[in-house]
């Protein structure tokens, strides 16, 4: 028997939903992915942030991500590696351009162009959200090779990454949460 997985069993529990939806894409699904429930859970935060932390390459000045969904991530993983001693500034790109002030797509404590970033995102199924906000990051001048996600859906999202030079790391399959909600449903039976 394997030891448990707190982290996977939030998930399952918080995250996850079986049914009929309609996804960012458009597309229907059986699977409901919502990490907010988890990432903006105290307990969340604890077990997520050193996970997705580690994952961030060694190098990077940053982590940014997408607004609404990695908000909370790149704060909390920014505030992880403070806590390990290590400078890593978070940075959140807007959905549109800020329609006053400066116009700003980013913010937070910009690094000098040419830095490297790590993108963070909750969930990953066509990787088009991640894409949106790899493209602002590159535009300011900035180097993305990797994406670090909760969950990959295994919709593609790995593969138009790729496509664009960008590495995808995932700490769980969508296979994986979908499989720890069925086990958690049949031990509450």
């Amino acid at each position: 028997m394997t030891a448990a997985d707190p982290l996977l069993e939030l998930l399952a529990s918080r995250a996850y939903r079986r049914g009929q939806f309609t996804l960012a894409s458009g597309r229907s699904s059986e699977h409901y992915v919502n990490c907010k429930p988890v990432t903006l859970s105290g307990r969340g935060a604890q077990l997520l942030a050193p996970k997705l932390l580690a994952l961030v390459e060694p190098n990077a000045a940053a982590v940014a991500g997408l607004t609404l969904g990695a908000d909370p991530m790149v704060s909390w993983v920014a505030h992880a590696a403070a806590l390990g001693g290590r400078e890593l500034d978070a940075l959140i790109v807007r959905k549109e351009a800020k329609g006053h002030g400066t116009g700003a797509w980013l913010e937070g404590p910009l690094p000098e162009p040419g830095a490297r970033i790590t993108l963070l995102e909750d969930v990953v199924t066509s990787g088009g959200s991640a894409l949106k906000a790899v493209k602002q990051l590159r535009a300011a001048g900035y180097q993305l090779e990797r994406v670090v996600a909760i969950v990959d859906r295994e919709e593609g999202g790995a593969a138009a990454l790729a496509a664009e030079g960008l590495e995808l790391k995932a700490l769980y399959q969508l296979s994986a949460v979908a499989a720890e909600h069925q086990r958690s449903q049949a031990a509450q039976s």
